[in-house]
């Protein structure tokens, strides 16, 4: 038998038990919740579900906001032993309908607007749908059953290795898959990732842009600050950058996670370091998407911080390389997290030399065992203890790591490899592009070509001049094969909503 570890206790509990229970956990609509009040929230939450008939190892569908009900439906499902399956609430009546089905969830707790997606997808394996704040009809209301529900709950005689979290993948190329995570993966992500890399303490405040529903923003929302005792916002409402950089400057956050897309954005915002006062921030993070230099150098520029780059993966369930503070090199997504391996391998699996891009392995004390259900993808993405990423990168003699792109996502160009992230951060340094992304598009011979796709910054309006501005400025910072053959200007580019670009819809398009 494995070590006896509920991750509950870790989290929530334990500030209780040590006498902090007064200390804010987070802050939501100008208003502290203490730990005391969430860890109280939490048990009644545990002890509604049993009532429902969830037991050790059911599943509980969450597809809810960021705010203190997910927290404490989070944890509740946890403490019973249960495992805790967070989507998001953004998503279509099939979406739900397959997630149902695949996680055989036994009950779902749901805001108000996406209970009739839920309640009409019949699953056979659902007991009882709960909706926070008003009622909706065919539901159970979450805070009747809190006020009904035993006050005290004691903990699941859980192991370390039992599983307490299923995060789905952004099913950006086809149907999510749900990588398995347990007790010991909480536990280590926060000791090797939150304290570890960003150095998170008491006295720091987290604001992530990247919702709970996310692998990322769970960590960075969730427990991230739990297991050090931190505070962080709950926001619940999507974000966009006026209000971004609004709560910001109300909330005075110390630590900022959000994807390049949203600091880019940021960036052209009217007079925005004026306006905003970002001075309480030593700390900002950028993940989802490599981040492209002249982002990393304009927002340095404009708010004096630099931009820390991070990547990981759902099937990691947080960073495995990242950027740690004191650390940063531009262009570089940083090195190893301590407590992690990695290799660069070529197609054959062998390690290939510094500086030659290859494929990304990993392995570390937080990697998913297996997707549910899914036995093909476990077999060619678990490959013993390493991971397969997925990501092309590559690594420096100082160690530092480099991403050149998804593997799906490069492209051979005249038998020569091509990172769409060197073509797309050429055209980001032109001071009129916000946003670009490059895919492989096959000219009339049936050759490859890149094909780039751009989103122009604000000011800025579509022309054949620019078009023409564009390719000469490519043509002077790129080698020739990486020029595109094709360019053309687009309002917004496909994402899912992690903040990743689909290039595959950009492909279909063309």
């Amino acid at each position: 038998m494995g070590e006896r570890f509920n991750a509950a206790t870790l989290f929530v509990d334990r500030h209780v038990a040590e006498g902090h229970g007064a200390r804010i956990a987070h802050r939501a609509g100008g208003r502290g919740i203490t730990r005391a009040e969430i860890a109280a929230a939490v048990d009644r939450c545990g002890n509604a579900l049993a009532e429902l008939g969830v037991q050790i190892e059911d599943r509980v569908l969450l597809v809810l906001d960021d705010s203190a009900a997910f927290v404490a439906a989070f944890w509740g499902a946890v403490k019973l032993g249960a495992i805790a399956v967070p989507v998001n609430p953004l998503m279509s009546d099939d979406d739900y309908a397959f997630l149902l089905e695949d996680s055989r969830a036994k009950v779902a707790i749901v805001e108000p607007r996406v209970a009739p997606k839920i309640l009409a997808a019949r699953s056979p394996f659902l007991r009882a749908v709960v909706v926070t704040g008003r009622a909706a009809h065919g539901a159970l209301v979450l805070d009747d059953l809190l006020a009904r529900a035993a006050p005290a709950l004691v903990p699941a005689p859980t192991h370390a290795d039992d599983v307490m979290y299923w995060g789905y993948t952004s099913g950006s190329t086809g149907r999510p898959k749900a990588a398995v995570h347990s007790h010991a993966h909480f536990r280590a992500a926060a000791e090797h990732v939150g304290a570890g890399v960003f150095g998170l303490g008491a006295g720091d405040v987290v604001f992530s842009a990247s919702k709970m529903y996310f692998a990322f923003g769970l960590g960075n929302t969730l427990y991230f600050p739990a297991a050090v005792g931190a505070t962080s916002l709950l926001v619940p409402e999507r974000l966009d950058p006026e209000r971004t950089l609004a709560l910001i400057h109300a909330e005075r956050p110390t630590v900022l996670f959000a994807v390049p897309t949203l600091y880019a954005r940021m960036l052209q915002v009217p007079d925005a370091a004026r306006r905003f006062d970002l001075s309480s921030l030593r700390l900002c993070v950028s993940s989802g998407e490599a981040l492209p230099p002249p982002i990393f150098d304009a927002w340095e520029k404009a708010f004096g911080l630099p931009l820390h780059d991070v990547v990981g993966s759902t099937e990691a369930l947080h960073d495995f390389i990242a950027t740690r503070p004191g650390r940063v090199r531009r262009g570089s997504v940083g090195e190893v997290v301590p407590g992690f391996d990695a290799r660069v391998v070529d197609d054959a699996g062998r390690d290939v030399t510094p500086g030659a891009v290859g494929h990304l392995l990993i392995k570390g004390p937080t990697t998913a065992p297996y997707y549910w259900n899914r036995a093909d993808r476990t077999r060619a993405t678990m490959l013993g203890e390493w991971l397969r990423t997925g990501d092309m990168a590559s690594r420096d003699g100082d160690g530092y790591f480099h991403f050149a792109g998804r593997a799906d996502d490069m492209l051979k160009v005249g038998g020569q490899w091509v990172s769409p992230g060197e073509i797309e951060a050429r055209l980001v340094a032109h001071p009129l592009v916000l946003e670009a992304a490059v895919v492989a598009q096959l000219d009339g011979a049936g050759l490859v070509t890149p094909h780039a796709s751009v989103v122009l910054a604000n000011g800025a309006s579509a022309s054949a001049a620019l078009e023409r501005e564009l390719r000469a400025w490519l043509r002077d910072g790129l080698a020739h094969h990486k020029v595109p053959r094709t360019l053309a200007f687009v309002d917004e580019l496909p994402k899912t909503a992690t903040g990743k670009i689909q290039r595959f819809r950009l492909r279909a398009a063309g």
